[in-house]
């Protein structure tokens, strides 16, 4: 989140109960606040088409079309995350603004093409007719579309757009779709279409904040692609802590708690209500871990890196890399404390509080909430030790805790719905978060023991650039678009010269 950080330490500077909330307030909005906005829009419509008298298998149906989407959408912009952003801070590092927006431009092209690719052969058999297959579809490039633009809007500092860009567009969604409901016309093509005209409009307005804060592009559109060579740990480290999330979500579509609602769609809702319920839990370390880093770890991160680029003196070192270390514990044990506290919360009023808002809910689904909470809760502690391990640059150990998690949280699910007893369902992702959190503590404990070795000894003197199967890729990319612009060029060239003959001719 570059940048927040400055407003952030402003008003922690200022004293005062007031002023703290509002502190908490900022960085909730800007963290959460898009997907906060993205939830309400998605309940608001589900809400709005049982209002609407549509039948309860084509609410179903909706509910299933958004959910495919979102997923889909997820796991294919997954990939391309960590190294996109890696690719665009360097970027902005090394002052070569006039890249970053052919990178979006090429990146877009890639998703949109994967995303097609194996979305609309599920969509042909699964869809009850063409115009959803067609909303569907699109549904999902523009989402794709939409999170990829965020990965290069954490570039720009203007986080009241961004979050009044997500107002606007999603109210305005909302207020279509309520307007289809009062005129009688509510059916599951025009709740769909009403999200996907929500998020096309932010798509706009967020290409518009992109071309005013880049406004100049030169150079390759897919010169990124070089990146997933050179940090490939880190392109599958993005994927796999997706599919540890998510993963056993989808495991559960193949149990015994599956639904079939139309051709291969399926849901879960036993178990898909407390996920989504627990998900919420681990919202507040996700603020708490933007104030912390860019409150109090960052600025003691940058003096001990600073210290090394500016030739300090080893004693200097030494003192600042030792106040680093205290900072970081310290944050990760608040940290701990306060998903603790949360986790607590949510599991003893949750269950009275799903009765209230899910009239009927199952006992089942109340143990399954449990496990969910404590293993969302234990995962929002990994995640964020994952995250100061990127910090260090320790792509391998981020990358080996990714691979734990997603094959024991996914591995775990698939053994419980083939052999297990349902009432302990949810605590696959439970086992699978508490093996990705022991790895992840160990492994920063070892690293950070050793950080002068790493940040010196470890590193290449003359950097020697990998040539591999993306960087390939890339070249016959931008070949190819050389020769069509070249073509493009001598054509244009060709019918100027023959408007020249003809205008010679005639006099």
């Amino acid at each position: 989140m570059a940048g927040i950080g400055f407003s952030l330490k402003k008003l922690f500077d200022k004293k005062g109960i007031m002023n703290l909330c509002k502190a908490y307030g900022y960085a909730g909005i800007v963290t959460i606040g898009p997907m906060i906005l993205g939830v309400a829009l998605l309940a608001g419509v589900s809400m709005l088409a049982q209002i609407s008298g549509l039948s309860e298998h084509d609410r179903e149906l909706l509910n299933c079309m958004l959910t495919y989407s979102l997923l889909v959408a997820l796991l294919v912009t997954t990939f391309f995350n960590m190294v996109v952003t890696r690719y665009v801070s360097d970027m902005i590092y090394q002052g070569r603004n006039t890249g970053i927006m052919p990178s979006f431009y090429g990146v877009s092209v890639i998703e949109l093409v994967i995303c097609a690719v194996i979305y609309t052969p599920f969509l042909i058999i699964s869809s009850e007719n063409a115009v959803q297959c067609i909303l569907c579809l699109w549904l999902a490039m523009v989402l794709i579309i939409v999170w990829t633009e965020m990965i290069y809007l954490t570039a720009i500092k203007d986080f009241n757009s961004i979050v009044l860009s997500f107002t606007i567009s999603l109210m305005f969604g909302f207020l279509v779709a309520l307007i289809f409901v009062l005129m009688g016309k509510g059916s599951v093509e025009s709740f769909l279409s009403c999200v996907i005209l929500s998020y096309g409009i932010l798509a706009v307005r967020q290409q518009k904040l992109l071309l005013d804060y880049f406004p100049k592009s030169r150079g390759s559109n897919f010169s990124f692609l070089k990146y997933f060579d050179k940090f490939p740990t880190l392109a599958l480290s993005g994927a796999l802590i997706r599919i540890g999330l998510f993963g056993h979500l989808i495991v559960m579509y193949f149990g015994p708690l599956r639904v079939q609602v139309s051709g291969g769609f399926y849901g879960a809702p036993e178990y898909d209500v407390p996920a989504l319920v627990s998900f919420f839990s681990l919202l507040i370390t996700t603020i708490s871990f933007v104030i912390s880093v860019e409150v109090n770890f960052y600025p003691k991160y940058s003096d001990y890196y600073g210290l090394f680029a500016s030739k300090g003196a080893i004693k200097d070192i030494k003192l600042a890399e030792k106040e680093m270390l205290d900072v970081m514990e310290r944050e990760l044990i608040y940290l701990g404390c306060k998903q603790l506290f949360t986790t607590v919360l949510f599991v003893v009023i949750g269950a009275p509080v799903m009765k209230y808002l899910f009239p009927g809910i199952s006992s089942l689904s109340l143990a399954i909430y449990k496990f969910l909470c404590v293993g969302y809760g234990v995962y929002a502690i990994a995640n964020s030790i994952m995250l100061i391990q990127l910090y260090f640059a320790d792509y391998e150990g981020a990358f080996t805790g990714t691979v734990l998690f997603s094959l024991v949280s996914t591995g775990a699910t698939l053994w419980q719905i083939l052999y297990g007893d349902v009432q302990f369902f949810g605590a696959g992702f439970f086992i699978g978060a508490l093996a990705f959190y022991f790895y992840s503590l160990v492994r920063l404990n070892w690293y950070t023991k050793r950080l002068s070795y790493f940040l010196l000894a470890r590193q290449q003197l003359i950097e020697n650039e990998k040539c591999g199967i993306f960087t390939e890729i890339s070249r016959k990319l931008d070949e190819r678009i050389r020769k069509k612009e070249e073509k493009i060029r001598r054509d244009k060239e060709t019918a100027a010269e023959k408007s020249l003959q003809k205008e010679g001719m005639r006099h």
